[in-house]
């Protein structure tokens, strides 16, 4: 018999692994492995949200097929060690300011590599491409209007007069 914990270590290491040079935007649930080539400076950051202090610094990692940045976040920054080899799991991609980056959410986990990786491949950097499309208008697809009701307007106008003692042909209703 396996124990639960066996079973979820066979079913991470069957997850097909992705190389860099594979990542694309929006990507959910990645299982990669890394290098870590460089660490930047950290710099202090406020959250929107709780107005928080929090320090970030951009890492360089990659594989034998390229490199990508990964930002990392308070305690994260420590714990990194530049030459050193890790395994993400559950991680994800998406865009700041265009360009591409691999990033480690709260349910990821990020372990020292089984296998070391000896050298990296520098002149592929995903990071430095422009995954941004003139429609886009940032990482989100712009807003669309409803085409059943005339738009916001018409949508508006209709919510207020669900809510009025007058009926559309100016009857009184109540």
């Amino acid at each position: 018999m396996t124990t639960e914990t066996e079973n979820e270590n066979k079913a991470t290491e069957e997850k097909d692994e992705i190389k860099i040079k594979d990542l694309e935007p929006r990507m959910k649930n990645l299982v990669t492995t890394f290098k870590v080539v460089s660490i930047g400076e950290p710099r202090e950051v406020n959250s929107r949200h709780s107005y928080e202090t929090h320090r970030v610094a951009d890492a360089t990692v990659g594989d034998e097929t390229g490199v990508v940045l990964v930002p990392l976040w308070n305690e994260s920054i420590e714990e990194m060690v530049i030459g050193k080899t890790y395994r993400l799991e559950d991680g994800f991609t998406g865009l700041f300011r265009g360009t591409l980056q691999l990033k480690i959410g709260r349910n990821s986990k990020v372990t020292d590599a089984k296998h070391e990786i000896e050298t990296v491949n520098n002149e592929v950097n995903m990071s430095a491409e422009s995954h941004q499309t003139p429609r886009d208008r940032g990482y989100y697809q712009p807003r669309r209007t409803s085409r059943s009701y005339g738009g916001y307007r018409s949508y508006r106008r209709r919510d207020s007069d669900r809510y009025s003692r007058h009926d559309s042909s100016g009857r009184r209703r109540w």
